[in-house]
């Protein structure tokens, strides 16, 4: 009977602390994808599209939702950017509200929200769902829709 109670002791502590190191890991991706997030605000509210788009995956495979149907690849992504903003006054200042962050797997992520543009030429305002994932070693989004 001691023994069999050890080994239940054990297996809890053991459950326990693979548990807990899975919670740091996650709290820990989390704010690395909320700093990915805060310096593309930060990119974006200076008219730096380029700098924007250095949170998502460079790739032809990224894929990009919204008004105007689908698109891929970081370079076409781009310069709808560009095209849609072209100026300070059409871009902004961007804010994120993160309503929801959640694991799909290991390494991918789902955060949904709204953004916020506080522009000169009036504000836009919209929702987003972004898929971000680990990609060697950095968090890049590799789907985006949004919708305004």
């Amino acid at each position: 009977m001691k023994k069999l109670l050890l080994i239940l002791t054990l297996a809890l502590v053991t459950a326990s602390c693979g548990a807990q190191e899975m919670s740091t890991r996650i709290a820990k991706d989390k704010q690395a994808i909320r700093n990915v997030m805060n310096k593309q605000e930060q990119a974006w509210s200076t008219n730096d599209l380029e700098g924007f788009m250095q949170g998502y995956w460079k790739s032809d495979s990224l894929k990009f939702y919204g008004k105007s149907g689908l698109t891929t690849g970081w370079q076409q992504t781009l310069d709808n950017y560009k095209k849609g903003y072209p100026t300070k006054a059409d871009s902004g200042t961007l804010s994120f509200t993160i309503e929801d962050m959640s694991q799909i797997e290991a390494n991918s992520y789902h955060v949904m929200g709204r953004y916020h543009l506080k522009r000169t030429v009036g504000d836009a305002n919209g929702v987003f769902m972004i898929i971000f994932k680990k990609i060697d070693s950095e968090w890049k989004i590799v789907a985006d829709m949004s919708c305004g």
